[in-house]
């Protein structure tokens, strides 16, 4: 096969992996990381619930320890500020309820919306 075509080939195939790839990020709900102020608000949400009882060993005291902590942090952010006291509020249902399914979906529901804009801080 004559080097031209081997050439042309390459270059070819980098362009369909280039986009196999681009389309395989985009396809995975990838979230950019958040900058400035927000960052650092996710940081602190963070420590927060990196904080207390293991999450596992004692669900209900690990959410009962989260409720003060989380709702003393502060944001301008409207929808980390949102986003955050959902989650509280969602710990303290779910204590008041011992941990009963509605209240253990809204958590879900909650971490869910928080991790949209702090990657894998909830999780």
């Amino acid at each position: 096969m004559p080097a031209a075509r081997i050439r042309a080939l390459r270059r070819g195939c980098g362009v369909l992996c280039a986009a196999a790839l681009a389309a395989a990020v985009g396809g995975c709900g990838a979230t950019p990381a958040p900058t400035g102020a927000v960052a650092a608000t996710c940081r602190q949400i963070g420590a927060v619930l990196g904080d207390g009882p293991d999450p596992s060993a004692d669900p209900v005291g690990y959410a009962e320890a989260q409720v003060l902590p989380l709702g003393q942090i502060t944001t301008s952010d409207a929808g980390l500020r949102q986003a955050l006291r959902a989650l509280a509020s969602a710990y303290q249902q779910f204590f008041n309820t011992g941990g009963g399914g509605a209240a253990a979906q809204a958590v879900s529901r909650a971490a869910a919306a928080l991790d949209a804009i702090c990657p894998g801080v909830a999780s």
